[in-house]
C-alpha cells in the first residue's frame, strides 16, 4: 500500500505541479521575490478547467473529490465551483470478466444465483457499475463495486493527506478550517460509499419513511443477493428527471414534481434525520404516472436533532424575512463566524431571498453587494462543519434540479407551507396574534425600563457629566487616505521649496539629494491616487444566470453544457 501511495503521489504531483507553480507566482511573481499578481475571473476559469481535466485523468477518487468540492463555496472561488458542478461519474465500466469475478467471489456461480444476467452495464460510475438481471422471474438492478477500487482509493487518500500541508500554503487562513474538515469528511464519505452493506441499510431505512407516500418510489433490497461489494435491488425504470421534453410529452406537471422533490428532502432532513445525499439527475427518475424514483444511496447521511432544530429556525426566519434571525441561525449552526459584519451579511441574505423567490434583481444592486462582500470577506469567513457538508450538497443540487423543472419555482413558499403543515411554524391568524402579543409584551417591558434610564441621563446632563462619543464609519478608509495625501502634499511642497533654495545657494550634490527626496514624495503621492486593485468577481445568482444562459443558448450566442451522468439504473 505504501509503495502504491508513493507512486500515486508522484503521478498526482506531476498533474498538479503546473497549477501549483501558477498559484505560487500569484503570491510572488518570481517565486522567491516580487510583487503579487492580479488574477482575473477568466484566468481562474481557465485554471478550473485545467484542474478538472487533471481530476478526470487521475481517476475515481479525484472525480469524487471534484464532486464534493463543487458544493464547497467556502473553499473555492465561484468559477471553480461552477466548472466542477458539471463533473459527473462518466467513467467507462470495467471489463465484464473482472466484474464477474467480484460477483462470483461474493455470491457464487452466476448461473445458479440469477435467472438471467445482461453482461453490458446500464450505468458506469467511478466506484461501481450497474447491470440488469432477473431473480425469481423479477427484474433487478445489480450494483458491483469496481474491481481493485479499494486499494486505489486508500492510496489516493494517503496522497491527499500528505499533500494537505502543501496545499495549505496556497490558501488563506480563513479557508484552512474548511479545508481540513473537507479532507476528513471526504475520507469518511468515500469509504462509506464503497460499503454496499451500509448503503443497503440506509436505503431500507429511508424507504420505510416513505412507505405511505404514493408520490415516492424507492427500490427494495434483495438481501439474499447483496454483500459488501454487491448490491441487488428492485429494478425501477423511469425517465431521467431533467429530460424535460419527455416529461412534457407524458403530460407530467413539472412544478408539482419539483414541489414533490423539495418536500421529500425537507422530510428527510427535518423530520426523519436520514437523507439521500446525491440528488443529481442521474439518480432521480420519473415514472409514467409522475411518481418520483430515487436511485443510489451510497452517498447518504444523518442529521442530528440540534442541526434539525436550527434548520427549522433558519427556514422560519427566511419565511418571515427576519434577517437577524437568519444570521443567528447560521452562527448557531457554526456556518458563520460570530465576528461577521452583520450589515453586509444582511444585504447578502436579502439578495439571496429575492433570488430564491425567483425575483428579478437590479444589476447595480448585485454589483454593490458583491463589492461589499469582497471588501470584507476575510472579516466573516463562511465555514462549513462536516455535519452540514452533505446538507449543503443536497440543498445546492436540489435547487438546480427544481429550477430546471420550473425556472420560477418558489423554494421559500414550498418550505414555509411544509413547515406549517408539519407544525414547525405557526400559520395565518395565529401567527399574527402571537406577533402582536409579543409586541405588546416588549412595549410593556420598555415602558417600565425607560423612565429610570431617562432620569439617570437627565441627571448627568444637569451635572454637566454627559459625554457623547461618535464613531465615524469609514469602511473604505477614506479619512486615512485623505490624511496621507495631505501629509505627503505638505512635505512635497516644503521639500520643493528647500530643493530650489539649496540649488541656488549650495552644492549640486546636496541639491541632487534633496531632489531625490522630492521624487520619492512625488511617487508616494501618485501611488496614493491609484485605483484600488483587486480581484472583482462577477456576480452569479442561480435564477438570473440560468435565464441568461437559456436565452444565449436558444439564440445560438453561447455554449450549452451536457452534465448528465448516472450512478443508478
Amino acid at each position: 500500500m505504501n509503495y502504491r501511495a508513493y507512486w500515486r503521489f508522484f503521478v498526482v504531483a506531476r498533474q498538479f505541479l503546473p497549477l501549483l507553480l501558477a498559484y505560487a507566482r500569484d503570491r510572488k511573481r518570481f517565486l522567491l521575490f516580487g510583487s503579487s499578481r492580479k488574477v482575473t475571473p477568466d484566468q481562474r476559469r481557465a485554471r478550473a478547467q485545467a484542474l478538472l481535466d487533471s481530476m478526470l485523468t487521475l481517476g475515481p477518487t479525484f472525480i469524487k473529490l471534484g464532486q464534493l468540492l463543487s458544493t464547497r463555496p467556502d473553499i473555492l472561488p465561484p468559477e471553480y465551483v461552477e466548472e466542477f458542478s458539471a463533473l459527473q461519474d462518466r467513467v467507462p465500466p470495467a471489463e465484464w470478466a473482472q466484474a464477474k469475478t467480484v460477483l462470483e467471489e461474493d455470491l457464487g456461480p452466476l448461473e445458479e444465483r440469477f435467472d438471467e444476467f445482461e453482461t453490458e452495464a446500464i450505468s458506469g460510475a467511478s466506484l461501481g457499475q450497474v447491470y440488469r438481471a432477473e431473480v425469481d422471474g423479477e427484474p433487478v438492478a445489480v450494483k458491483i463495486r469496481r474491481p481493485g477500487i479499494e486499494d486505489l482509493v486508500e492510496a489516493d487518500l494517503r496522497v491527499i493527506r500528505w499533500s494537505l500541508p502543501l496545499i495549505m500554503y496556497f490558501v488563506g487562513d480563513a479557508r484552512s478550517f474548511s479545508l481540513e474538515t473537507l479532507a476528513d469528511e471526504f475520507s469518511k464519505t468515500i469509504r462509506e460509499e464503497m460499503d454496499y452493506e451500509r448503503e443497503a441499510r440506509m436505503l431500507t431505512e429511508i424507504r420505510g419513511n416513505f412507505l405511505e407516500n404514493d408520490r415516492i418510489r424507492i427500490p427494495t433490497v434483495r438481501e439474499s443477493h447483496s454483500t459488501r461489494r454487491v448490491l441487488t435491488m428492485e429494478y425501477l425504470p423511469g425517465t431521467k428527471i431533467n429530460d424535460i421534453d419527455d416529461l412534457d410529452d407524458r403530460g407530467i406537471d413539472r412544478t408539482e414534481l419539483a414541489e414533490t422533490l423539495q418536500r421529500a428532502y425537507l422530510q428527510m432532513i427535518i423530520d426523519d434525520g436520514v437523507f439521500h445525499a446525491d440528488p443529481h439527475p442521474g439518480n432521480l427518475a420519473v415514472q409514467a404516472d409522475g411518481t418520483l424514483v430515487f436511485y443510489d444511496f451510497g452517498m447518504s447521511g444523518r442529521v442530528d436533532p440540534f442541526v434539525q432544530d436550527k434548520i427549522v429556525d433558519f427556514y422560519a426566519a427566511v419565511a418571515d424575512q427576519d434577517i437577524d434571525g437568519i444570521l443567528d441561525a447560521l452562527i448557531e449552526m457554526g456556518t458563520l463566524s460570530p465576528e461577521a459584519d452583520r450589515q453586509v451579511m444582511g444585504d447578502v441574505m436579502e439578495l439571496a431571498i429575492a433570488d430564491a423567490r425567483g425575483e428579478d434583481i437590479e444589476q447595480y444592486r448585485v454589483q454593490q453587494i458583491v463589492q461589499q462582500v469582497e471588501d470584507t470577506i476575510y472579516e466573516f469567513p463562511l465555514r462549513l462543519p462536516s455535519n452540514l457538508a452533505l446538507v449543503l450538497r443536497v440543498a445546492t443540487v436540489v435547487e438546480g434540479v427544481c429550477v430546471t423543472l420550473d425556472p420560477d419555482f418558489d423554494f421559500i413558499s414550498v418550505a414555509t407551507s411544509y413547515l406549517q403543515s408539519q407544525g414547525f411554524i405557526a400559520a395565518g391568524a395565529r401567527t399574527f396574534i402571537e406577533d402582536r402579543a409579543q409586541e405588546v409584551q416588549d412595549a410593556t417591558r420598555s415602558a417600565v425600563r425607560i423612565p429610570p434610564k431617562l432620569e439617570s441621563v437627565l441627571d448627568r446632563v444637569e451635572r454637566k457629566d454627559l459625554v457623547v462619543r461618535a464613531d465615524i464609519e469609514d469602511s473604505d478608509r477614506l479619512l486615512a487616505r485623505m490624511t496621507k495625501r495631505l501629509i505627503l502634499g505638505m512635505l512635497l511642497a516644503s521639500t520643493l521649496f528647500s530643493t530650489a533654495f539649496l540649488y541656488a545657494e549650495s552644492t549640486q550634490l546636496v541639491a541632487a539629494i534633496a531632489g531625490g527626496v522630492v521624487l520619492v514624495l512625488l511617487a508616494g503621492l501618485w501611488w496614493s491616487f491609484r485605483t484600488k486593485s483587486g480581484v472583482r468577481a462577477k456576480p452569479q445568482f442561480t435564477r438570473q444566470s440560468m435565464r441568461e444562459r437559456e436565452m444565449e443558448s436558444s439564440s445560438g450566442l453561447g455554449p450549452s453544457f451536457d452534465d448528465e451522468g448516472s450512478d443508478g439504473p
